[in-house]
């Protein structure tokens, strides 16, 4: 069995500019993902997907390979995951899996990295396996602002049902996504009866797409490293 992990890093983040290289705790941000895949002893080869030379140059300098540079119709702001995943692959040995690997993921753990691959290994009949961790609090009672700036139901049907006679929710915890190579570069659909969950605690799981969530990753980290709970 042959693994590689993939972490897409592009260099023109808008919302926090040049996120992937901004320090985190000592080191640049995507720093924390190769330091974490490498050290895993999972993968025969990690590799950074980015159109930036500065990122490339980071990610060797700490260990990851950079066969090539990502086309700039693949780095736009539109492109999704998947598209990356697959135009790396094609640039790559042929593996039997895949790990997508997030570059703005501090508080991944290779325990959970190692609990996907294992899933699919026990599970031949499913694609993915991806780390997910459930809301705090159902879905169905969320609540929204209508066109004048008042609350209201975004489910009216449930707005009188009890929060514990709902079902648990999940949401993608934005950290990796195993899948064999084939359901990558056949397109299979992620979200889906094809993949199998890595629950995390809440915790564990802070996606970054803006200050306040760098900030509150920072918090989380700063508590998990005095706990010694990072691993």
């Amino acid at each position: 069995m042959s693994n590689v992990a993939i972490i897409p890093a592009r260099g023109g983040s808008k919302r926090i500019p040049r996120k992937n290289l901004l320090p985190f705790d000592g080191v640049p941000m995507i720093v924390r993902s190769i330091r974490t895949a490498l050290e895993s002893g999972l993968f025969d080869q990690v590799v950074v997907s980015t159109d930036d030379g500065e990122i490339a140059d980071v990610a060797r300098a700490h260990g990851a390979q950079v066969p090539f540079l990502r086309p700039a119709d693949l780095a736009d702001d539109f492109t999704g995951t998947a598209a990356v995943i697959v135009h790396a692959l094609q640039q790559l040995p042929a593996f039997d899996y895949a790990c997508c690997v997030y570059a703005t993921a501090p508080l991944l753990q290779a325990r959970y990295l190692r609990q996907g691959i294992e899933l699919l290994e026990q599970h031949l009949d499913k694609s993915f396996a991806f780390s997910v961790c459930s809301f705090g609090f159902p879905v169905q009672r969320a609540l929204t602002l209508d066109g004048q700036g008042a609350l209201s139901a975004l489910y009216p049907e449930y707005r009188n049902t009890r929060s514990q006679d709902l079902p648990e929710a999940f949401q993608d915890a934005g950290q990796f996504y195993w899948g064999r190579t084939e359901a990558w570069l056949r397109g299979e659909v992620l979200y889906s009866p094809a993949s199998l969950p890595v629950i995390l605690p809440r915790h564990l799981v802070q996606d970054i797409d803006t200050l306040e969530d760098w900030k509150r990753a920072e918090y989380l980290y700063a508590a998990l490293k005095a706990g010694g709970e990072l691993q």
